[in-house]
């Protein structure tokens, strides 16, 4: 079991793979200025959403394996502030996906319309085939 702290967890990606994380086995905590449905009600679920809003470097300690700070976090944020004296891992949430997954092969759907949905097809053919496979989507999708 890891570790992990995610600085603005209420990113429609960033807590999906928070959630992904926790089901994993995985210690997971986090932290936000605001978080909104569809992802309030997700972390809820998963019993990760943050006691309270706002940025509380008290939660940063040497026991994380690694902080994933998210995009709208800022360079003078006092989570990134306590993690970076702490001389802790940290990563932007493409940066772990990338060490998350470089053992494996990857594909990447790119574009600018289209990219869910073209995804959640090429899924639904690798499933129906029985592949074992790790997916990350950035958008919902019903066939999942």
């Amino acid at each position: 079991m890891k570790r992990y702290h995610f600085i603005a967890i209420g990113g429609s990606a960033m807590n999906s793979l928070a959630i992904a994380l926790k089901e994993q086995g995985n210690h997971i905590s986090g932290s936000d200025d605001a978080i909104f449905d569809p992802s309030k009600t997700k972390l809820i679920k998963a019993g990760i959403y943050p006691e309270k809003m706002g940025w509380y470097p008290e939660k940063i300690s040497t026991d994380l394996d690694a902080v994933i700070l998210g995009m709208h976090a800022k360079a003078d944020n006092l989570e990134l502030l306590a993690a970076q004296s702490l001389e802790l891992k940290i990563y932007s949430y493409p940066e772990f996906i990338a060490h998350f997954a470089n053992q494996k092969t990857r594909v990447v759907i790119a574009g600018s319309h289209g990219k869910t949905t073209i995804s959640a097809m090429v899924l639904h053919v690798l499933n129906y085939h029985s592949l074992s496979i790790d997916f990350m989507l950035g958008g919902a999708t019903r066939w999942f």
